[in-house]
């Protein structure tokens, strides 16, 4: 059994004196600056001051919301000073499961600066095999040094221009991992596990720069960086049944932050976590192998990286054939084709 320990008393206090001293304050001067304003506020509410308690809002109502909204503004503003400034964080907010981060610009992605301080970064050079370097380190730090539960990569940004030219017209397609049969069915040849593949597309991130960015910046279309995408595969029969409902085992994610800076694109793969977080054999502990999502990663550059020197619309090579069929010529499209590229070396 894990043993649970109990908050120490003294730590609990401290926070609540703290939290008591910075409602004093906030009250103080709330008071002092907008008196005037909450009485005009009262008047307005109640023509006759002699029914104010009566008919409506009070004065210490008013006062009161004021207080928790100027609290409620303080501590949020407080927050990211809490965060430190380095390239590889020591750690990330504290977040509940199955909940995520997302950039301040309402893309559903946690952004870059997440991971890295993009301008301690940018502040002095670092080669692109330095950069991946440093992605290789963060995640090994997010997983005891395994590095289960996550993939990475990083690619030219020429070729990812390529990929997401052909992704954009062909977003989704259906990839196939192996199985071991079962005893009674190993004479049947490899069993098979079909996963939906299916592209998303966000909104180009913001020009890094070695200096704090200024929120209060508009932002530019001049130098725009290719857009960031998500590949999302869930398992074929899942995906039938719940259709947009159905629960990705691998998120990709492409990072094109570095694209004009160092010509260089991260990858970022997450394994969803299975319910069962606390099994000892960490196998256990995701929806995917580390092996099949991997294998998927690599189905993604095997059918959507076509050939850079013939350009997007070339057709020679099977894999290219076959997601053009997929979608163009479904009737044509052959299911037994696909199964021989789907292992790794294929």
């Amino acid at each position: 059994m894990l043993a649970i320990t109990r908050p120490r008393a003294h730590l609990i206090l401290r926070g609540l004196s703290w939290a008591r001293c910075v409602h004093s304050r906030v009250d103080s001067s709330y008071d002092r600056k907008y008196a005037a304003k909450l009485h005009q506020k009262a008047k307005e509410c109640d023509a006759i001051s002699s029914n104010v308690t009566r008919k409506g809002i009070g004065l210490d109502e008013l006062k009161e919301q004021a207080r928790q909204e100027a609290h409620r503004k303080q501590v949020g503003a407080a927050a990211p000073s809490s965060l430190k400034h380095r390239i590889l964080p020591d750690g990330e907010p504290s977040q509940s499961p199955g909940t995520s981060s997302t950039r301040k610009d309402s893309a559903p992605v946690k952004p870059l600066s997440s991971f890295f301080n993009i301008p301690k970064l940018l502040a002095t050079p670092h080669t692109p095999s330095q950069i991946f370097s440093l992605w290789i380190a963060y995640h090994a730090s997010r997983s005891a040094g395994t590095g289960r539960g996550f993939v990475w990569a990083s690619l030219p940004v020429e070729s990812y221009n390529t990929m997401i030219a052909i992704a954009k017209k062909y977003p989704v397609f259906v990839l196939p991992v192996p199985r071991q049969p079962e005893p009674a069915a190993a004479s049947e040849g490899t069993a098979h596990e079909f996963y939906f593949l299916q592209w998303d597309f966000h909104p180009p991130p913001p020009q890094p720069s070695a200096a704090d960015p200024d929120p209060f910046k508009p932002p530019s279309s001049d130098n725009a960086l290719p857009q960031i995408s998500t590949v999302l595969f869930t398992p074929l029969q899942e995906y039938k049944l719940r259709n947009s409902f159905a629960t990705p085992y691998l998120v990709l994610t492409f990072y094109t932050d570095l694209s004009s800076s160092h010509g260089l694109v991260l990858l970022r793969g997450e394994i969803t976590p299975s319910a069962a977080t606390a099994a000892p054999d960490t196998t256990e502990r995701y929806l995917l192998s580390q092996v099949d999502a991997q294998m998927l990663a690599m189905g993604v550059q095997k059918f959507y990286l076509w050939g850079e020197k013939k350009g997007p619309d070339a057709r020679d090579s099977a894999p290219e054939e076959l997601l053009r069929q997929f979608h163009e010529t479904p009737h044509e499209f052959n299911w037994q084709e696909l199964l021989k590229h789907s292992a790794l070396t294929a």
